[in-house]
């Protein structure tokens, strides 16, 4: 599925805002960061994605998070991040792994030297063909919308920047999560975790029958939490903080890949967003399909993707549930979220 991309002059994003909220309370701490930066008429937009490898990750870790399986090389998750242009709204939409599309004639595969012809993939396959130049613009092709910035986080990332947070980030649940495949095994109620027991949370797809769209409504609580354990501590120290931003930033070169500084000075200006002005959604999805030398794959609902990213190009807040067809996946059903709804009593 492809949108057109409207012309229009490619703007400067500042940062990933999904986790900049995170930056905007502490005085001071921009003090060696650009303060002087464009604002796109449209808003900004930042590509998330999360790295399924293991490269740095120990032995003994693999083996006590459950992370000892074969890597895909790819992305294993994807969050689209709409930041409003005056800076008053914060919008973040879940791609599946699994989403269809098509990749492009005449792309050359990073791995193999090979020139493709056009043919059918999974979303999370742009990565491991091109790299973060290919999945930007295949999330660019998707959606109809410019990426103006992109990070990702792998795993060792991941638990090394939950790790900044002393006594962890709360996680929590109404019934039982047991996933054989991760290893997490949760009680209902709240429960605080470090960096190896968060992935095992953020990695969860086999738990509550939800599938990816239930791990994907975890990772997006799992932000909004992070969000608020930050405010109790980090927020207040400068030091802290930068170096929080620095080991989530880590220093991989990626095509439009954020620095810290940009990440901070964002956060300026999302100084004052409270919870119940970001919202959290999974892109409209129609059904399963099962497409020759791919799999099984996620067709998207293209009428009402194209209203999800038609509002966010017009730095409009999200479609309502009721205004989107439902899906034939009863555990992939459009249904937005405000931020504050997804914090952990």
């Amino acid at each position: 599925m492809n949108f057109p991309r409207p012309k229009r002059p490619r703007r400067l994003l500042l940062a990933p805002a999904a986790l900049t909220a995170l930056a905007a309370l502490v005085p001071g701490a921009l003090a060696a960061a650009p303060t002087e930066l464009p604002s796109p008429e449209q808003g900004l937009n930042i590509l998330v994605v999360g790295l399924d490898t293991r490269r740095g990750v120990t032995e003994a870790e693999k083996e006590r998070y459950r992370l000892g399986g074969k890597e895909c090389d790819c992305t294993d998750v994807m969050m689209l991040v709409h930041v409003s242009a005056e800076n008053d709204r914060v919008d973040v939409v879940g791609l599946p792994r699994d989403s269809l599309t098509t990749f492009p004639a005449d792309h050359r595969d990073r791995r193999t030297g090979k020139v493709h012809a056009a043919h059918p993939a999974k979303i999370n396959g742009a990565w491991a063909e091109g790299g973060s130049s290919f999945a930007v613009e295949t999330v660019e092709s998707m959606t109809g919308l410019d990426v103006h910035r992109y990070l990702e986080i792998d795993f060792r990332r991941f638990m090394d920047t939950v790790d900044k947070i002393d006594g962890g980030v709360p996680v929590c649940t109404a019934e039982p999560l047991n996933d054989p495949a991760t290893g997490i095994d949760l009680q209902p109620g709240t429960k605080r975790v470090g960096g190896g027991e968060a992935l095992q949370y953020v990695r969860s797809r086999k738990a509550d029958g939800q599938m990816d769209f239930g791990r994907i409504r975890k990772q997006q609580q799992f932000v909004v939490n992070t969000l608020e354990r930050l405010r109790d501590g980090i927020l207040d120290d400068p030091e802290q903080l930068k170096a929080f931003a620095a080991t989530l930033r880590g220093t991989a070169a990626a095509e439009r890949g954020i620095s810290t500084a940009e990440l901070l000075t964002l956060a300026a200006r999302l100084r004052d967003l409270p919870p119940d002005r970001t919202e959290f959604a999974t892109v409209p999805v129609r059904d399963f399909t099962t497409v020759a030398g791919v799999g099984s794959t996620i067709a998207w609902n293209e009428e009402g993707a194209a209203e999800v990213f038609g509002r966010l190009r017009e730095d409009r807040p999200l479609p309502a549930a009721g205004d989107v067809a439902p899906s034939a996946i009863s555990a992939a059903m459009y249904r937005p979220a405000k931020g504050s709804s997804l914090i952990c009593p």
